[in-house]
């Protein structure tokens, strides 16, 4: 495991994680119970939540979908009712088909909406009011550097996440002085299911490629960072070198990243 910065600062005592059955919300609730922290884990996944978590004392499994307003808020009332105040929400439940936008399904489309954004305006909306009345505790939601640098074959989860970065940088922003840290995070792509599900629906070529070279973050690299980002109470983090560089280009150079994206588009598709 890697370096935890949970040492420079109060570690967590109870946290609400989302998308806990795979992926970085797995990775992520898997070392804070190792450090002892309590976890409410959310997934739509009923069964591989389950699997992922049973017998596991320190963690509480809860199958619930984002989109669900209602379904959270009772979550949470419950966890708060029943294990105590949650001073930790780290939300990484998302989806991430991928296709031309022209070629794909509009309802899926708007699905890939409903999920990334809507969820993450549920679980914020859910959670934080608690956490600003106690004036403490963390809300980390997973943005993505995709809503910043666009890539084709993924124009569904590159506006879900593009809208997922705004409304959590405003959220911050409008809540500097809560004494709550609101994050966003917006990572590179790291090496999780979510990557497998964007390729077996017609991802771009470029991703296959990244996996393929072993390109991809790893989650317990990215979680390194997000933990060093909350020690210095940032309200937004791009973990590693990669989502950084991605990031500045889009700003500085969008035309040079578009012929960069395209050119290993092309060369990718040239040998599939």
């Amino acid at each position: 495991m890697g370096i935890s910065y949970l040492e420079e600062r109060m570690k967590p005592t109870i946290a609400l994680v989302t998308g806990a059955a795979s992926g970085m919300g797995r990775r992520w609730t898997e070392r804070m119970v190792e450090s002892g922290t309590k976890v409410a884990a959310l997934d739509r996944d009923a069964g591989q939540l389950a699997s992922a978590w049973a017998g596991n004392a320190n963690v509480r499994t809860f199958p619930v979908d984002v989109t669900d307003l209602d379904a959270i808020r009772t979550i949470v009332d419950t966890v708060e009712r029943e294990v105590g105040p949650i001073d930790r929400v780290v939300h990484a439940a998302g989806i991430m088909p991928g296709s031309p936008l022209l070629a794909d399904d509009p309802e899926r489309i708007k699905r890939v909406m409903r999920v990334n954004y809507e969820g993450t305006v549920n679980v914020s909306l859910a959670t934080l009011p608690r956490l600003v009345d106690r004036k403490r505790g963390e809300l980390v939601c997973f943005g993505s550097v995709a809503g910043e640098a666009l890539t084709p074959r993924l124009g569904a989860y590159c506006a879900s996440k593009a809208a997922v970065n705004a409304f959590m940088e405003i959220l911050a922003h409008e809540n500097a002085k809560s004494g709550v840290t609101i994050h966003l995070v917006c990572p590179p792509m790291v090496d999780t299911p979510l990557l497998s599900q964007s390729m077996g629906t017609g991802g771009p070529f470029s991703l296959k490629k990244a996996m393929d070279e072993k390109m991809l973050a790893k989650p317990d690299d990215v979680i390194d960072g997000i933990e060093k980002a909350l020690s210095k109470k940032q309200s937004v983090s791009h973990p590693l070198f990669a989502s950084k560089a991605l990031s500045t280009l889009r700003r500085l150079a969008p035309g040079l990243l578009w012929s960069i994206i395209d050119r290993a588009e092309d060369e990718m598709a040239k040998q599939t």
